[in-house]
């Protein structure tokens, strides 16, 4: 069985930090997902998913997303059925994620001052240029002469 998601969005709000009774971190946030068409109106039309996050994955989102930030996440779909106030049950879809990372730059975040930390992208950095170099196990393709396909 497969189970595996891939989200890109803005957050709607910034993360929530709680503590397990057993001592382990989660934070929980909202993703606004646009669908990438509008509505008979005109408006566009967007998914609010929600995403819990785990441990360090929870440390990292409540220290560094932001709402209105862009970020990917990568995860799960779970299911989980409780019993609201007023005495129905209520079944909710979220995600579990496994990655988080920034996406688009800072001029997409205005109120982001801070940096990344050690070993996570810098929102506002250019993307490193991919150069070949000796050790590299990829040939270049010539565009020239005919290709066996």
């Amino acid at each position: 069985m497969l189970n595996v998601v891939a989200l890109q969005g803005r957050l709607a709000r910034d993360p929530e930090l709680r503590q397990t009774a057993t001592g382990k971190s989660v934070a929980t946030f909202t993703l606004a997902c646009d669908r990438g068409r509008k509505d008979a109106s005109g408006r566009s039309l967007t998914d609010w998913v929600p995403v819990i996050a785990w441990e360090q994955r929870a440390d990292f989102a409540y220290k560094w997303l932001t709402k209105g930030q862009m970020v990917t996440v990568d995860g799960r779909i779970q299911s989980r059925t409780y019993q609201a106030k007023d005495g129905t049950n209520r079944t909710v879809l979220e995600v579990v994620a496994n990655n988080i990372n920034f996406c688009g730059s800072k001029a997409d975040n205005p109120g982001q001052t801070s940096t990344a930390p050690a070993g996570q992208p810098n929102v506002g950095a250019p993307a490193p240029a991919y150069n070949q170099g000796p050790g590299d196990d990829f040939a270049l393709i010539e565009d020239e002469g005919d290709l066996p396909f």
